[in-house]
C-alpha cells in the first residue's frame, strides 16, 4: 500500500543507519597472523531497477572521494507492520516520487533506505555501484550543507517513542558494517541526522541506540569503538537542568526567556531569534512536517549560546555552568574553566 508523503523521508538533509549488538553477521577475517581491521560481507542490496525506480532527472554526481561519516535517519513515517519486500519496494518508489516531485531533487535523496522488514534497497542511483568500489562517493540530499561528506539510511517508521523491528536493527548493523568496512569510516563517524542540522531525526529512541550501533559494527570489524560527545537535541517539553542551562545562556545572549528549567513558548521562540540573527538556515528534517522545529536547540544553536567562562563568575554563563556541574556533582570553585569541550561534556 502507498504511503503518504507526509509520512515518506526525513530527508532534505541527512542519512545514516542502526544495527544490534544481538545481531549474527558473517565477517571476513585478515590473513592469518595479521592485525587487520576485518571486512564485513556485503549485504543484499536490491538496486534501483529491481524496485522500479524512475530515472534521475539529471547526471548522478559521483565525487572522487570517500565519504567521512555515515547517517542514520527515520522517514518520520508510519510504523507498518507489512515486513514483505514488496512493501519495502513501494516505501522506496514513494521516496522517490515525493522528493523528485515534491521536493525538486533530480532523484532519491538518501543513498540507501533500510525496511522495517530488513529489506535494504538503493536510493540515489549508482550508490550500490559506487559503494561496492569504495574509494569515490555519490552525493545525495540528505543532511543540510554536509553532503559531500555523508552517506545515509533512511530508516522505514518514526523511532520519538518506539522502537525499530529486529529485523531492521539487524540489517542495519549489516549495512553500517560494510559500509564502514568499504570505507574505512571509524566508529565515531556513525552519526544521526540532528549530528549536523537541529532535527529530532532519527528519533529518540533509535538515536539513543547509536552507541549501541557503533558497538556493534565495532565488533563486527574488530575496530575500537569511540563514543564521541554530541550536542543533546533540547524541544518543547523538556525539562530539567539542561533547559535551564539553556535559558541562563540565551539571557547571556540578551534574550528575555524564564530560568524555570521548562522548555515552553517563549524559549522556544529565544532560540528561533538568536538561529536567525546569526544567520543560521532551518534545515528540519522534511518528512516531519507537522513539526516546527525551527526553535529546537541542537547541533547549530549550542554553539551559538556556549562561551568559555569561569564557573565562579556572577554572569548568566556562569550560573549555567554552574547548574550543569551541580546536576553531575561535579566542583562549581571559581577555578574551575568550562570551555566548549567542557560544555559538550556536561551536555552530553
Amino acid at each position: 500500500m502507498a504511503v503518504s508523503r507526509r509520512a515518506l523521508i526525513c530527508g532534505g538533509f541527512t542519512v545514516t543507519a542502526v544495527g544490534a549488538l544481538g545481531a549474527t553477521i558473517p565477517i571476513t577475517a585478515g590473513a592469518a597472523g595479521e592485525q587487520a581491521p576485518k571486512a564485513a560481507a556485503r549485504p543484499t542490496i536490491h538496486g534501483c531497477d529491481e524496485w522500479g525506480a524512475r530515472p534521475p532527472n539529471a547526471t548522478i554526481d559521483v565525487l572522487n572521494h570517500k565519504p567521512t561519516y555515515i547517517v542514520v535517519h527515520h522517514t518520520a513515517g508510519a510504523n507498518s507492520s507489512d515486513l514483505s519486500l514488496a512493501h519495502a519496494f513501494q516505501i522506496s518508489r514513494d521516496i522517490q516520487d515525493f522528493h523528485m516531485d515534491g521536493r525538486g531533487w533530480i532523484d532519491t535523496g538518501q543513498q540507501l533506505t533500510n525496511s522495517r522488514g530488513g529489506h535494504v534497497t538503493e536510493g540515489r542511483h549508482r550508490s550500490v555501484e559506487i559503494l561496492d568500489g569504495g574509494t569515490r562517493h555519490v552525493m545525495g540530499a540528505n543532511v543540510a550543507n554536509h553532503n559531500s561528506e555523508v552517506i545515509g539510511i533512511e530508516n522505514e517508521g518514526l523511532y520519538s517513542t518506539v522502537n525499530v523491528t529486529q529485523q531492521l536493527w539487524d540489517s542495519l548493523v549489516r549495512l553500517v558494517a560494510y559500509i564502514a568496512s568499504q570505507y574505512g569510516v571509524p566508529t565515531a563517524n556513525i552519526k544521526g541526522h540532528r549530528d549536523f542540522n537541529s532535527t529530532e531525526c532519527p528519533g529518540e529512541v533509535l538515536y539513543g541506540r547509536l552507541p549501541e550501533l557503533r558497538a556493534a559494527v565495532g565488533g563486527v570489524l574488530g575496530q575500537p569503538v569511540t563514543q564521541p560527545l554530541t550536542w543533546p537535541l533540547l524541544k518543547p517539553g523538556a525539562t530539567g537542568a539542561k533547559v535551564l542551562a539553556a535559558q541562563h545562556l540565551l539571557r547571556a545572549r540578551g534574550a528575555n526567556v524564564p530560568l524555570d528549567g521548562v522548555f515552553g513558548a517563549s524559549t522556544f521562540a529565544a532560540v528561533r531569534q538568536l538561529a536567525t540573527g546569526h544567520g543560521v538556515a532551518y534545515e528540519p528534517c522534511y518528512a516531519s512536517r507537522t513539526a516546527d522545529e525551527s526553535g529546537y536547540i541542537g547541533s547549530t544553536t549550542w554553539p551559538l549560546l556556549v562561551r568559555s567562562v569561569r564557573a565562579g563568575d556572577s554572569s548568566h554563563d556562569a550560573q549555567a555552568a554552574r547548574v550543569l556541574l551541580t546536576s553531575r556533582g561535579e566542583r562549581t570553585t571559581r577555578d574551575v574553566l568550562v570551555d566548549t569541550a567542557t560544555w559538550q561534556r556536561l551536555l552530553s
